[in-house]
């Protein structure tokens, strides 16, 4: 009896493990499939603020950051002739990283698509979207010196699955999107562009403790201009600076006519003095400007900048800007503040 009193306990106390570590295991693919539920509403929500490929890619790339570390994401679309790139490197190593994504495109263009390798330094997954517009569609990510998770991988092929909608539906409509974010006058991106990206952008400084610095500008002798020539004058010289800043600043950075003669400059990965640098640039070329001898006024441009600190909002941050801006003017115009 005492025999058979013991072999049920033992059988009883193995069945009841068995179904606690049955339980357990239950309990944690529970918690999985909530997280990666989280996670993947937190990826739409991002999305949904992002119309353009340009935010897109940026909105994925600062959700992706928490799961797997990444120097780029990039996108790419030969049908459309569409490409878009997020990159978390700045200075040579961001050159190089998009060097290598440039060349892995060109390579994907000719068919020869592979879903993980080794590329030089950076492993690098790619997935290629189907549809009528999404033939030759692709999209990288890429890290440098890391093996990626198998696990986090497969949250990130789902998360990716979902990116195509979006994608497709921002590259097929881009130049509509381009024109309603486009300054008509001279081009370059308006307010509203700069209210959709520069949050993302904060929180990519913040996340990868970058430095992000702005640079608030306004025309010196415009109204002068404008006053005594007329609106036509006034219109080509802002198209002449408009151009002449586009051509000094990086691909990267994002340039704005917030409206008149005001211009917003945003430098991601760039310190206050680097930021100096560029400034006093800036002020010698609009300086330098050849206008004709028809202008009789010449125009200058008063710069003020403020690097971002953790726990600043936007508006302080930009707000510091305006103040450093006036500074320059009171000193004389023509000039920079970074006080």
């Amino acid at each position: 009896m005492n025999s058979s009193l013991a072999s049920h306990d033992i059988f009883g106390s193995s069945a009841h493990q068995i179904n606690l570590e049955s339980m357990m295991d239950e309990l944690v693919h529970q918690r999985k499939q909530a997280r990666n539920l989280r996670l993947i509403n937190e990826l739409h929500g991002r999305l949904a603020g992002a119309v353009d490929l340009q935010a897109i890619v940026e909105a994925f790339s600062v959700w992706l950051t928490p799961l797997v570390e990444h120097d780029l994401v990039a996108y790419h679309n030969s049908v459309l002739g569409k490409r878009h790139l997020s990159c978390s490197c700045h200075g040579a190593e961001r050159q190089a990283a998009i060097q290598v994504a440039d060349k892995i495109f060109n390579r994907l263009e000719h068919g020869k698509a592979i879903n993980c390798w080794q590329e030089e330094a950076y492993l690098v997954h790619s997935w290629q979207f189907t549809g009528a517009n999404d033939a030759n569609a692709d999209f990288l990510i890429m890290g440098q010196g890391f093996a990626h998770d198998s696990r986090e991988m497969e949250l990130v092929n789902e998360a990716v699955s979902i990116m195509g909608v979006p994608l497709r539906r921002a590259a097929a409509h881009e130049d509509l999107f381009l024109q309603a974010r486009q300054d008509s006058l001279t081009g370059l991106a308006n307010r509203r562009v700069f209210e959709e990206r520069i949050g993302a952008m904060l929180e990519s400084a913040d996340r990868y403790d970058h430095p992000i610095s702005v640079a608030s500008m306004d025309l010196d002798y415009f109204k002068q201009i404008n006053d005594s020539m007329g609106h036509a004058a006034g219109d080509l010289v802002l198209r002449k600076v408009a151009n002449l800043l586009a051509g000094l600043i990086r691909k990267c950075d994002l340039l704005v006519r917030m409206g008149g003669d005001e211009f917003v400059l945003v430098l991601p990965d760039t310190s206050l003095n680097n930021a100096q640098i560029l400034a006093r640039r800036l002020c010698e070329a609009v300086a330098g400007m050849d206008l004709g001898g028809y202008f009789k006024a010449r125009p200058g441009i008063s710069i003020g900048l403020a690097q971002w600190q953790k726990g600043q909002s936007c508006e302080q941050w930009l707000q510091r800007a305006d103040e450093n801006l006036y500074q320059a003017k009171a000193d004389g115009r023509s000039r920079f503040s970074a006080e």
